[in-house]
C-alpha cells in the first residue's frame, strides 16, 4: 500500500506530468452522424467479407468436394478396418485402388477415343451426304439449307486440322484446360487424402464444441448423416454400374467399336447428377454414328428407354433401399441443388435431403409430438 501510494506521489510530482484536462462527454450514440457512420462502416466490411468470399468460392467448392467424397469413402474405409488394420492403412488401400481404377481408365478410354474422334471427323461429310439419301431431310435441306451449311461449316473447320484447337480457343487455351484440370484433380486428391485421415478427429473437434449433455445424441446424428453420405456413394456406383452393364452389352449387340471402353465412359458420366447421362448419350451416340446412321439412331433411342427405366424404376427403389428417400425427394432435391450451385450442387442435393429428413424425424418431429 505504501509502494502504490509512495509511486502514485512521484507521477504526480514529476515534472513531466501534464495536466490535460477533464474528459469530455461521451459521443452520443443516438446522433444522427453516429449512426451513419457506423452504418456505413458495417456495410463496407460486410461488402468486402462477401467479395473476399466470392473471390475464394472456387477454394470453398473443392474443399466442399473433398469432403464429400471423404464421407463417401469412408464405409470402405470402415470395412477395411474391421479386418484388423489401422485406418492410414485402410486409407492407403482405398487410395491406391483409387489411383488404379484412374490409371486403367486413362489406358482403356483415351486410345479408342482419340480414334474414334478422328475417323469420325474423316467420314462426317460422308454421313451427312447420306442424310440428303432420306426424302424427309432432302426435302428439309432443300428449304432450308440445313445439311449445306453444316457440311461448309465442317469443311471450314477441319480441313487444316484446327478441329480440336478451336473449340478449346486456341492452343493456349487447350494449354490452360489441361492445366487447370490437372490442379483441380490433385487439389481434390489431396484434400480428400487428409480429409478421409483425420475424419474421425475432425468430427470430434466439432463435438467439442456442442453441449456436453447434447453432445452424445449428436455424435449418433453425425454418424448417421456421414453413413448416409456413404450410402449416396455407393448407390451412385451401383446405379452407373448398372448403366455400363447394360450400354457394354448394348454396344456388343450393335457391333460398336472397343464396347468395354464405352462402358467405362458410360460409368464415370452415370456419376455425375442429372446431366451425366446427356453427356453419356451424345458421345454414345456419336461413337455409334461412326458405324452408320441407323446405327447411331438405334444407339440413342436405346439410351434414351435405358435411362427412364433407370430415372422411373432403378434410382427410386434404390434410394429407397439405401437412403430411406422418396424417389420424387430424390428427383426435386437434385433438381433444386443444380439450380443453386451447378453440378456441385446437384451433386450434394440428395445426401443433404436425406440428412434433413433424418434430423426431421429424430429431433424435429419428436419434439413436436410432445409439446
Amino acid at each position: 500500500m505504501a509502494i502504490s501510494e509512495r509511486m502514485k506521489r512521484k507521477v504526480k510530482d514529476s515534472p513531466t506530468s501534464q495536466d490535460f484536462g477533464a474528459a469530455g462527454a461521451p459521443v452520443d450514440r443516438a446522433h444522427p452522424f453516429y449512426f451513419g457512420f457506423v452504418a456505413t462502416v458495417g456495410a463496407l466490411s460486410a461488402f468486402v467479407l462477401m467479395r473476399a468470399l466470392a473471390s475464394a468460392s472456387q477454394v470453398f467448392v473443392l474443399i466442399v468436394i473433398a469432403l464429400f467424397l471423404a464421407m463417401g469413402l469412408n464405409p470402405a474405409v470402415e470395412a477395411i478396418r474391421k479386418r484388423g488394420l489401422s485406418r492410414i492403412s485402410a486409407v492407403a488401400i482405398i487410395f491406391v485402388s483409387v489411383l488404379i481404377a484412374v490409371v486403367l481408365f486413362g489406358a482403356l478410354i483415351v486410345p479408342p477415343l482419340i480414334s474414334q474422334g478422328t475417323n469420325l471427323i474423316e467420314i462426317a461429310p460422308s454421313l451427312l451426304s447420306q442424310l440428303k439419301d432420306n426424302p424427309s431431310i432432302a426435302n428439309i435441306n432443300e428449304n432450308y439449307g440445313i445439311i449445306d451449311t453444316l457440311e461448309k461449316k465442317l469443311s471450314s473447320v477441319t480441313s487444316d486440322g484446327t478441329l480440336l484447337f478451336s473449340a478449346f480457343g486456341g492452343v493456349v487455351g487447350v494449354g490452360k484446360t489441361v492445366l487447370s484440370g490437372t490442379f483441380t484433380a490433385l487439389t481434390i486428391l489431396v484434400l480428400t487424402l487428409y480429409f478421409i485421415t483425420s475424419l474421425n478427429q475432425m468430427t470430434e473437434l466439432g463435438l467439442k464444441l456442442i453441449p456436453s449433455s447434447r453432445r452424445p445424441r449428436v455424435a449418433l446424428l453425425t454418424d448417421a448423416i456421414i453413413a448416409r453420405v456413404g450410402a449416396f456413394v455407393g448407390s451412385q456406383v451401383l446405379i452407373s454400374s448398372l448403366a455400363a452393364i447394360f450400354l457394354t452389352i448394348f454396344g456388343v449387340i450393335l457391333g460398336l467399336p472397343s464396347p468395354v471402353a464405352i462402358g467405362v465412359i458410360i460409368f464415370v458420366c452415370g456419376l455425375v447428377p442429372l446431366i451425366g447421362h446427356f453427356i453419356g448419350a451424345a458421345i454414345f451416340t456419336i461413337l455409334a454414328l461412326t458405324q452408320s446412321i441407323t446405327i447411331g439412331i438405334a444407339a440413342f433411342v436405346g439410351y434414351i428407354i435405358y435411362v427412364q427405366i433407370e430415372n422411373y424404376i432403378l434410382t427410386p427403389k434404390i434410394m429407397k433401399r439405401t437412403l430411406n428417400l422418396p424417389g420424387a425427394v430424390t428427383i426435386i432435391a437434385a433438381l433444386i441443388g443444380t439450380s443453386l450451385l451447378g453440378l456441385v450442387g446437384g451433386l450434394l442435393a440428395v445426401p443433404i435431403a436425406a440428412s434433413i429428413i433424418l434430423i426431421l424425424e429424430e429431433v424435429v418431429i419428436p419434439r413436436a409430438e410432445k409439446s
